[in-house]
């Protein structure tokens, strides 16, 4: 290949970054030779990933790449031409985006797409408008008000007016209201100061410790890598490498094509 990454490498099933293996635990998330068109184009290529459950593992890749097409895949905005995406063990591609965040999908989406006219309350109140549970949901604000203290402060403020990493927050904490079992991450770090990217990204290793599971797709491959367990390598449709974190990070190949090194 021309960015000098080789052939596709496959991790120890089941082995985690921090290791402590997976063991036979069975994936969460899983694609299935999953490919996808947009019309006569051709955007993902036989793609298999495994998310096991309480691990972080990120989709690194350039631009135009695929990443973010992955993910609509997984939520259904876009349909498979080939494979299938599972969620614990139930096929859910060619289900409407509403029943896949029923059954406990949800994504923080690039650029946060926030309502902005809306108060932080109420953009947080709309990741539980499937739920029903109300004493439940009343807790789980009060969990998320925890985790981002800043946005106890804000909440009757529009947020449209907040600054990028409070507008990032608010993301993550609407997406964590639909209680998902697996939390979709895209581009967490875009458009942010170096100081509220490590911010964010510690967060989101929080996150992960109070047991929710994360698929991240970043462009920040150092970053994304200091946090996931494993990681897979995206490059025009096609995974690349797969492995553990650690072992990306120490890949040669790896460190030339995508950690900015020589």
């Amino acid at each position: 290949m021309s960015d000098g990454v080789g052939e596709q490498t496959t991790p120890t099933a089941g082995t985690r970054g921090d290791g402590q293996g997976t063991g036979d635990r069975r994936a969460i998330l899983e694609m299935r030779d999953v490919s996808t068109h947009y019309g006569l184009i051709s955007v993902l290529r036989h793609v298999n990933v495994e998310i096991f459950p309480g691990e972080i593992a990120c989709l690194l890749g350039g631009n135009a790449s695929g990443k973010t097409t992955t993910l609509k895949t997984i939520l259904g905005y876009v349909k498979p031409s080939e494979g299938e995406v599972l969620l614990e063990d139930e096929v859910v591609s060619g289900m409407d985006t509403t029943e896949v965040v029923r059954r406990g999908i949800s994504m923080v989406p690039e650029n946060r797409r926030l309502f902005s006219n809306m108060t932080v309350k109420e953009n947080l109140e709309l990741g539980a408008y499937q739920r029903r549970d109300r004493k439940a949901i009343a807790k789980d604000m009060e969990e998320i008000l925890e985790t981002f203290p800043r946005l106890r402060e804000r909440l009757s403020q529009k947020a449209g007016t907040l600054s990028g990493g409070e507008q990032q927050m608010v993301a993550m904490g609407r997406a964590l209201m639909a209680k998902p079992k697996v939390l979709l991450m895209d581009e967490p770090s875009m458009g942010l100061a170096p100081v509220l990217v490590d911010q964010v990204f510690k967060i989101i290793k929080d996150i992960n410790e109070l047991g929710t599971t994360i698929f991240v797709v970043e462009q920040n491959a150092n970053m994304a890598l200091s946090i996931a367990d494993r990681g897979y390598v995206l490059q025009t449709g096609q995974v690349v490498l797969a492995d553990t974190a650690q072992s990306l990070l120490n890949n040669p190949q790896m460190r030339e094509a995508y950690l900015g090194e020589l």
